[in-house]
């Protein structure tokens, strides 16, 4: 995640509440989502952003997740994501995500 969807999202934090914030992201690989989620859930891990020793336990999910998929509408998640959501590991992403926020995510 760079600096300053770090800062966006540490202000929208502060702004409206950890409990009112969701962070979606849309990396094309397990590792890289994984790695902005424990970014927002737990500060930034390569100590170089806003979020350097800042935790604000945001839920944090990728946009092929299937709680993410069924809040958004159909037609709109297959002229947005449906062709990045056929060539993606999914079970992968799904796998990453779900490990990060059992450990990190307070909301």
């Amino acid at each position: 995640m760079d600096l300053e969807n770090q800062k966006r999202v540490k202000e929208f934090s502060e702004q409206f509440g950890p409990e009112n914030v969701v962070v979606i992201v849309g990396a094309a690989e397990g590792e890289a989502a994984g790695l902005a989620a424990e970014t927002v859930e737990a500060g930034d891990p390569t100590f170089a952003g806003p979020l350097t020793g800042v935790q604000l336990g945001l839920a944090c999910y990728h946009i092929c997740e299937p709680e993410i998929k069924e809040e958004v509408d159909a037609d709109v998640y297959e002229d947005q994501v449906g062709m990045m959501e056929m060539v993606l590991d999914v079970d992968d992403i799904v796998s990453e995500m779900t490990d990060i926020r059992s450990e990190f995510c307070k909301y």
